[in-house]
């Protein structure tokens, strides 16, 4: 049975009650889940996890993650959210990353059943096998056999073909996955660095029938083509899967990563693409992953973590 921890300690931000209007942070909203997610409403989940980082060797401390986004998230003003739901934390214990993955996949598909809509919090992009065993155990149980699309917003494709899996084998690993049970699937990594990955992950993307576009043509001058772009992906699919990679940001916006990006996809790129398939009606569950509390500088990296949580979050 997966069970999750939830530290309410995290939720911490200023009181302006004193003032009118509207002075509500999500500190002041947040509620432990138990159950009560009405249906399409976002519910928070964290994965303390970096034993794939590890494997891939990778520079360890996204295990703290969830904790460090949390802690920029609680003072963020709610706006037109009326709760924050909170599920805590699924953590994995030394190297168990594998238990770990299906502890996540257990919980997600629980809260996926109850209607919500699941944004987790990582940890390192290992993250990705465990909330597709999420997406797929609420399929089956469904009876549904997609089409899905699994959206990676991502420096790196993350296609290794090595074993045991890391943070860099999940979407082979997913692709293995569907072929095998004849699952329709789409994978699209968006915000590919032709200097981090090598010609081999390259073939295997084609392999597997990706369709990717490389970070120099994701540029703000890009945006218009881009959402095009997504909104063909978007058209093709019953179910989406949205995954951010944090290290597809430039490093001046996100240092506290493994993994930091010399280039790198501009923020508001990145953000509208996530508001774009937000607003498709298709998005199941999303994810962040990379983020490495101990790498960042002056918490630039937590506030673009937070921000983009907030808007995946909120109505």
């Amino acid at each position: 049975m997966s069970v999750a921890q939830l530290d309410m300690s995290l939720w911490k931000a200023r009181d302006d009650s004193a003032e009118q209007g509207d002075t509500r942070r999500l500190a002041h909203i947040v509620e432990p889940e138990s159950g009560q997610a009405k249906r399409g409403e976002a519910v928070l989940l964290g994965f303390a996890c970096d034993a794939g980082v590890v494997r891939n060797q990778g520079r360890a401390g996204a295990a703290a993650g969830p904790a460090g986004i949390r802690k920029f998230m609680a003072g963020l003003p709610a706006h037109s959210l009326t709760r924050l739901l909170d599920a805590g934390d699924v953590a994995c214990k030394g190297d168990e990353l594998e238990d770990a993955q299906e502890r996540l996949g257990v919980r997600l598909a629980g809260l996926m059943e109850q209607g919500a809509r699941p944004v987790v919090l990582g940890g390192g992009h290992e993250i990705a096998w465990g909330s597709f065993q999420g997406l797929r155990r609420w399929l089956e149980a469904r009876g549904d056999a997609g089409p899905v699309l699994v959206l990676n917003l991502d420096a790196h494709f993350d296609l290794r073909t090595g074993r045991p899996g890391s943070s860099g084998t999940p979407f082979d690993q997913i692709a293995r996955d569907c072929e095998a049970r004849g699952q329709a699937l789409q994978y699209a990594c968006l915000g590919v660095s032709r200097l981090a990955n090598t010609p081999a992950l390259y073939a295997r993307a084609a392999e597997v029938g990706a369709v990717w576009v490389e970070d120099r043509d994701m540029q703000e001058r890009h945006l218009e083509a881009r959402l095009a772009n997504v909104d063909a992906l978007l058209a093709r699919a019953r179910h989406v899967y949205l995954t951010i990679d944090l290290d597809v940001l430039p490093a001046a916006v996100m240092p506290g990563v493994s993994a930091p990006a010399p280039y790198g996809v501009p923020m508001a790129v990145i953000e509208e693409i996530v508001l774009r398939v937000k607003a498709s009606g298709k998005l199941r569950l999303a994810d962040m992953a990379e983020f490495n509390p101990g790498l960042d500088i002056d918490g630039h990296g937590a506030r673009a973590a937070a921000r983009l949580a907030w808007q995946l979050m909120s109505p």
